[in-house]
């Protein structure tokens, strides 16, 4: 549960190889479905080009079941690879890359092309503004009426978020909290309660 870096805002970059334009954009997606909508509106965006290439790096940079590309009818192992291996050498989660390719009339050849899509990709990742992300955990908290004031102050200290609240003869959180921060705010509430509070995580 790391800190990463993911992208701050979409940018493009487009260069003309041997009279074929290529159009390169990245951008943020959260999730395999949020890659999938990015990609679509790309497409949309060019129905007439002939190639929409594309890669994704969906959660963490470490999750490989949320990887996905595809070459879209350049040769096997020309484009979407070359995509992923950038990204995947970037470091960086919750990442689109499209390749948008319009046809000049003269073949790359495999090299030319797996040369055209990887460089197109490194070049746009130059340019893209970055943030890191700190991933949040979630738990459940049960405590008196007195502690409440406290644990609020606390969990915004710590940019945490208290997601949902039930009253009644107890007070009953979920909280959300940055995974880098679960043992600090567990030392602080069991000092502020003299051991009686602890986080519960919730199961994954």
């Amino acid at each position: 549960m790391k800190p990463y870096l993911i992208p701050a805002e979409s940018i493009s970059f487009t260069e003309e190889i041997k009279k074929s334009r290529f159009i390169t954009y990245l951008a943020h997606t959260e999730g395999i479905d949020a890659a999938k909508d990015y990609i679509q509106s790309i497409k949309a965006q060019y129905p007439d080009a002939r190639h929409h290439c594309w890669a994704f790096v969906a959660g963490r940079p470490d999750d490989s079941q949320q990887l996905g590309f595809s070459d879209d009818g350049e040769p096997t192992g020309t484009a979407g690879k070359p995509i992923m291996a950038q990204l995947l050498g970037s470091g960086l989660g919750e990442v689109t890359c499209v390749v948008v390719r319009y046809f000049g009339g003269i073949k790359l050849g495999t090299g030319g092309l797996v040369k055209a899509y990887g460089n197109g990709t490194q070049q746009a990742l130059k340019l893209l503004p970055t943030q890191t992300k700190v991933p949040q955990k979630f738990f459940h908290l049960i405590c008196d009426y007195s502690f409440i004031n406290n644990i609020e102050q606390l969990v915004t200290q710590a940019n945490g978020m208290i997601l949902h609240s039930d009253y009644s003869e107890a007070v009953s959180l979920r909280i959300a909290i940055p995974a880098t921060l679960e043992q600090e705010v567990n030392d602080k509430l069991r000092d502020m309660s003299r051991g009686s509070l602890e986080l519960i995580p919730e199961s994954e």
